[in-house]
């Protein structure tokens, strides 16, 4: 099966820009890159009023949280945290399922391609919840990282957590084992692969955390999990471990080129450079540290010291919505904001961020980029709307008046995204159903 794409202007996302540019998929990989007279397919998307990109990737998410949006809107994280688990422990297999449907329908809507979720509440004698994101994200067409994410140190033990949505050290372990085994596909080209990822230093003691790298690592997975995301952390980790938290992830085994955080805001100079040499990544999440008043992550510092930094929404009770595209807007302004300069983020380098860097992040070499060899994952934006007709600059420009939803997408050589409809699933359904769910969940 061929698919051959045209657009306005082809943007590759290793530095080549081609006007009036095609690219040529086959069985879901790209074939051929080019200009000028294009080559036959089975199938054509001609989109000449649009910039089409690299499929934008999500590199932090918990999309269980789509159906406890708008909760506790002026709470810090901790605050925020002690009034939703409540709520979260709550939550079975056919919530996750819509609220997850909810979460990928808009990220591709937004362009996005490839996601990962971070899953960390699995509360007892409700089985099903990791195989219902697994088997939506099937469903959606969205390419999938799902986080098999733990809580193991409740409040008894001088964790955050209530001790009714902590697991078991063992039956952790042994489940990340036995869905990792089930669903984890490391070919190129994967439409799945699982990661290792205990929540964070209040919510998992530090043995789970070590024999969490262990496994991840015997096994060949990614390791995510949160860190220096707020002040409130970092004074636990000092108070409970004498360490800072990334100081206490490398005490952990928790540093290398297999792992990445969520969020890294409060790193001082000295971790900065920690994070670029051990080869960690991080997640960036600018709409959700605003909207908690986490802090700015030093992103324009992370990316010279060459760390790779990706971009996430993080999940929807932080963010209220999913758009990554947006993500873009919000991360060069941010960091624009935060070093009080216009050079501190150029829109390029923002737009890499959502493909190059947050591929880097989930170690995904087959994405990121429109290259032959690479998988066929394409985002298309119009930029003969209102928001953009007649700019100079329609790469910057998107970046600046980030687009409410793509014109076009395409995951694995297939449109999942046409004329700016989701054909994979009936967005009307999908809110219909959200609605109820979450008015459920409030009464339960």
């Amino acid at each position: 099966m061929t698919l051959l794409v045209k657009a306005g202007l082809l943007v590759t996302g290793n530095g080549e820009e081609i006007e009036n540019g095609w690219l040529l998929a086959r069985d879901g990989m790209i074939e051929q890159v080019g200009s000028g007279p294009a080559p036959d397919a089975d199938e054509v998307v001609d989109e000449a009023n649009c910039v089409a990109m690299p499929g934008l990737v999500n590199a932090h998410d918990h999309m269980y949280q789509w159906a406890t949006r708008a909760y506790v809107p002026d709470g810090t994280l901790f605050e925020w945290l002690a009034a939703l688990y409540p709520v979260w422990a709550q939550i079975d297999a056919d919530i996750v399922r819509v609220a997850a449907r909810a979460a990928m329908a808009r990220l591709l809507l937004s362009g996005c391609t490839l996601s990962t979720d971070h899953h960390y509440v699995f509360p007892p004698g409700r089985p099903g919840i990791f195989e219902a994101l697994v088997e939506t994200a099937r469903e959606m067409g969205l390419r999938f990282h799902p986080c098999r994410g733990s809580m193991s140190l409740g409040k008894s033990k001088g964790g955050l957590p209530p001790d009714g949505v902590v697991e078991e050290h063992d039956e952790i372990l042994a489940h990340t084992e036995a869905v990792a085994s089930h669903y984890h596909d490391a070919a190129p080209g994967s439409m799945c692969r699982v990661v290792v990822a205990p929540c964070s230093p209040f919510s998992v003691t530090p043995a789970l955390m070590e024999e969490s790298a262990e496994l991840a690592r015997r096994l060949g997975l990614r390791l995510h999990t949160h860190l220096a995301e707020t002040l409130d952390e970092e004074l636990f980790c000092i108070e409970k471990f004498g360490r800072r938290p990334l100081e206490h992830m490398d005490d952990l085994g928790w540093t290398g080129d297999d792992v990445w955080y969520a969020h890294g805001i409060h790193f001082n100079d000295a971790e900065v450079d920690r994070v670029a040499e051990s080869g960690s990544g991080v997640a960036h999440c600018p709409s959700s540290n605003m909207r908690l008043g986490a802090g700015m992550c030093r992103v324009a510092d992370l990316v010279r010291a060459g760390a790779r930094v990706g971009l996430g929404v993080d999940g929807a009770a932080s963010n209220e919505d999913s758009n990554l595209a947006f993500e873009v807007h919000q991360a060069l302004l941010l960091a624009r904001a935060r070093e009080t300069s216009p050079q501190a983020l150029d829109a390029r380098s923002a737009w890499r961020l959502a493909t190059q860097g947050g591929a880097q992040c989930l170690g995904r070499d087959d994405c990121g980029t429109l290259e032959a060899g690479k998988c066929a994952d394409i985002a298309c934006f119009r930029i003969d709307d209102l928001a953009h007709a007649g700019s100079a600059d329609a790469v910057a420009a998107l970046a600046l008046a980030p687009p409410g939803r793509a014109q076009a997408v395409i995951v694995d050589g297939r449109v999942v995204v046409r004329e700016g409809r989701l054909l994979s699933a009936d967005e009307e359904t999908i809110a219909r159903e959200l609605g109820a769910t979450s008015a459920r969940l409030r009464g339960a």
